[in-house]
């Protein structure tokens, strides 16, 4: 097995995806291996704007944002191997999707994707989501592939 590149080797989130604030979900990749998989870091600091409305009183991080943020590190794997680059990934699917911890401002989300199948049209990956090694998210998702425009 290969050593994982040094810290200082690793993309930055917004160098490898198209999304941007506010809807750039990983904070940090902290490892990669292209076109197999990723981990990498969601700090929340609680100034995000969705905390005010989900839940006032009791702030969530909601589910659907946990999931999109393993589809982006899963999207960093994907394009950073050169058969994808310059693709698009977007969600073909979710299945499996289970909730299994609350996640609260001031936590880290840690996300890790193994990508499975994978064609020039489409791919399969499975991710979790974890806090202080607690499972808070699996999924398994499905990403098709449009033309970068």
């Amino acid at each position: 097995m290969a050593d994982a590149p040094d810290v200082a080797e690793l993309p930055r989130p917004a160098d490898v995806l198209p999304h941007r604030d506010p809807f750039l979900l990983v904070s940090e990749v902290t490892e990669l291996v292209p076109g197999e998989r990723a981990r990498g870091l969601w700090r929340l600091s609680g100034d995000e704007d969705f905390w005010a409305g989900h839940f006032p009183g009791r702030p969530t991080l909601p589910g659907v944002l946990m999931v999109e943020s393993l589809a982006q590190v899963g999207a960093i794997a994907l394009l950073a191997d050169d058969r994808f680059s310059g693709r698009l990934p977007l969600f073909g699917g979710i299945d499996k999707a289970r909730f299994r911890r609350q996640v609260v401002p001031g936590e880290t989300l840690e996300l890790a994707v193994t990508l499975g199948r994978m064609s020039t049209v489409a791919g399969k990956g499975t991710g979790v989501a974890t806090v202080d090694g607690e499972r808070a998210c699996q999924v398994d998702l499905l990403f098709v592939f449009a033309p970068k425009s």
